[in-house]
């Protein structure tokens, strides 16, 4: 199943500060590995958006370019404002961006891949599917430097 890679995701993979590689970011280049991420275009305005240097900008643009965007529909518009409705009249808040998210998502028959809780919310409501980290065991001698034995 492709993957449709939220903001959050992307942000975590693409923070320099990360010194010791996290569980979501060595699963999302496992992902990557197997071309199953896909993106859509708000999803790229959030990473693109804010950033202070233009050729941090510009960096950022080039890397992301080998990401195309997946269309989006007059219906995945529509069917975001049915999930934002039946998310709020459960009392579950949502960005628009978000709803827009599931909507492609469940068009597409992708799986979401998220760090932001929400979606969990989401879950519960809308028939989206989110993906799992899987656990993936690494060696920690490997991890050190040593070689395995």
């Amino acid at each position: 199943m492709r993957i449709l890679v939220d903001t959050s995701v992307w942000s975590e993979a693409l923070r320099r500060a990360n010194r010791v590689e996290s569980a979501i970011v060595r699963e999302f280049r496992c992902l990557i590995a197997e071309h199953r991420v896909d993106i859509i275009g708000p999803i790229r305005q959030e990473l693109l958006s804010g950033l202070r240097e233009t050729v941090q900008f510009e960096r950022l643009e080039k890397h992301i370019a080998a990401f195309p965007d997946i269309l989006l529909m007059v219906d995945d518009y529509v069917t975001a404002a049915k999930f934002f409705n039946v998310c709020r009249t459960k009392g579950i808040q949502g960005s628009s961006t978000d709803f827009l998210i599931c909507a492609v998502a469940v068009r597409r028959q992708l799986a979401i891949y998220t760090t932001d809780k929400d979606f969990s919310l989401f879950a519960k409501h809308l028939p989206i599917v989110l993906h799992e980290t899987r656990r993936i065991e690494q060696d920690k001698s490997s991890i050190r430097g040593k070689p395995r034995r």
